[in-house]
């Protein structure tokens, strides 16, 4: 696969996972909620990380190591979310204990992730001319 067409397509699926996402706050799935957030912000990453080195990113969660192959300096507010998405990634996906889970990750939990993840997603596009 070309590496534009690679790069559109996390672009694609980034935009989808986030559209996703707002369903299931609807659907009121919180924890599912919070787990697309993280993946969506993880494939926006890749698609920074492919256009930048014309590689395919490597397959990983770590929202940090791809930071830093994308080489990005987040304002301070962004480097909390990072750092917040990255630590429930896999609680969220490997839940051990669902009641708990759901009662950590409320509507409150969901919103907030959901709001803040849509602001850096789309200061992730502003910076990287992904913006449509």
């Amino acid at each position: 696969m070309p590496m534009e067409k690679a790069v559109v397509n996390w672009i694609k699926t980034s935009d989808y996972d986030i559209a996703t996402a707002k369903a299931l706050f609807k659907a009121k799935r919180y924890v599912y909620v919070i787990f697309l957030c993280h993946l969506s912000v993880e494939k926006l990453l890749k698609a920074v990380v492919c256009k930048l080195s014309k590689k395919i990113p490597p397959k990983t969660h770590d929202l940090l190591l791809l930071l830093r192959l994308a080489n990005l300096t987040l304002p301070r507010d962004f480097q909390m979310l990072i750092a917040r998405l990255n630590a429930v990634s896999i609680p969220t996906r490997y839940p051990e204990d669902v009641a708990k889970l759901t009662k950590q990750y409320n509507s409150k939990a969901g919103k907030e992730y959901l709001e803040e993840t849509g602001r850096f997603l789309k200061w992730l596009k502003q910076n990287h001319s992904f913006a449509r």
